[in-house]
């Protein structure tokens, strides 16, 4: 069984959404056979669904297997998932409203200064902002194939912060791993921490999200399906680590990929923000 973390003992079972989806097969019987057709399409192996609503958890539902095999193991509600590109919701953007909330972040802050080697001797770079990493209008491209130029986490860290601009900071919108790389590495400076560290006992154990986590123990291997055959890069079939080719050589821990949780944990966190912030952030 998947092991807590420290941080979580004094976490407030109230955040926790309630259960009380005793009639989720009725409610949702559409949405939940769209699941299952997809399923049989397959256009997925598995999924797992959880809907809160005015504090209270009123569906968690697992759907399919680990894989498309028939002997694979079936996913239940404690199934723990890759979550990806949530990371950058759960845990980055997260760890800049709780610095924000202590005063330790200014949005409008420049990069550079916390970074100076973002630079990178381009004057634009200068106008690169916290609030735009966040926005996700600095300028940076949305993905590059770091991983194939740079082996380890100090190379991967220094050609995403060398990776150049595509559009002058502020002027487009751009879905950008590269700019929640940096991000991350930038509120790491703020905090002194490591963003792993940091989440989990200021969000995750805070919230008592007790199987959300980076870089998942071996031992919660058994209770995470695994997402992908990777025989071009790590040479592989990839479970309990990191899917993210990027996030990989970054050892598990990025601000853009990364974090492991369930649905139900996922729940929780929605209802944290959902009720207002509390005892994260204020309203």
């Amino acid at each position: 069984m998947p092991r807590s973390f420290p941080g979580t003992e004094n976490a407030k079972a109230p955040l926790i959404p309630a259960a009380a989806y005793e009639h989720q097969d009725a409610a949702f019987a559409g949405a939940f056979e769209i699941v299952r057709q997809a399923i049989t399409d397959r256009a997925f192996p598995a999924a797992s669904v959880a809907i809160t609503h005015q504090g209270q958890l009123i569906a968690l539902q697992a759907f399919g297997r680990f894989t498309y095999e028939t002997d694979s193991p079936k996913v239940i509600p404690a199934t723990i998932f890759d979550l990806a590109s949530v990371s950058k919701v759960v845990a980055t953007t997260t760890m800049a409203m709780v610095l924000y909330e202590r005063g330790l972040l200014d949005l409008e802050t420049p990069i550079v200064s916390v970074i100076p080697e973002f630079a990178n001797g381009e004057s634009d770079r200068h106008d690169v902002t916290f609030h735009m990493l966040l926005g996700h209008s600095s300028g940076l491209p949305a993905y590059e194939k770091l991983f194939l130029r740079a082996k380890t986490k100090e190379d991967l860290l220094a050609a995403a912060l060398a990776t150049p601009l595509t559009a002058k900071p502020g002027t487009r919108a751009e879905y950008s791993d590269i700019g929640f790389i940096i991000l991350g590495v930038a509120l790491e400076r703020i905090a002194d921490e490591s963003i792993d560290r940091f989440c989990q006992r200021e969000i995750f154990g805070r919230m008592g999200m007790m199987q959300t986590v980076f870089n998942p123990p071996a031992a919660w291997r058994s209770s995470i399906p695994p997402t992908v055959d990777d025989q071009t890069f790590r040479g592989r079939i990839i479970q309990g680590e990191v899917h993210d080719e990027n996030a990989s050589v970054l050892k598990g821990v990025a601000g853009h990929a990364g974090v492991f949780s369930t649905a139900q944990d996922v729940a929780t966190f929605a209802n944290v923000m959902l009720v207002g912030g509390k005892p994260l952030v204020r309203p």
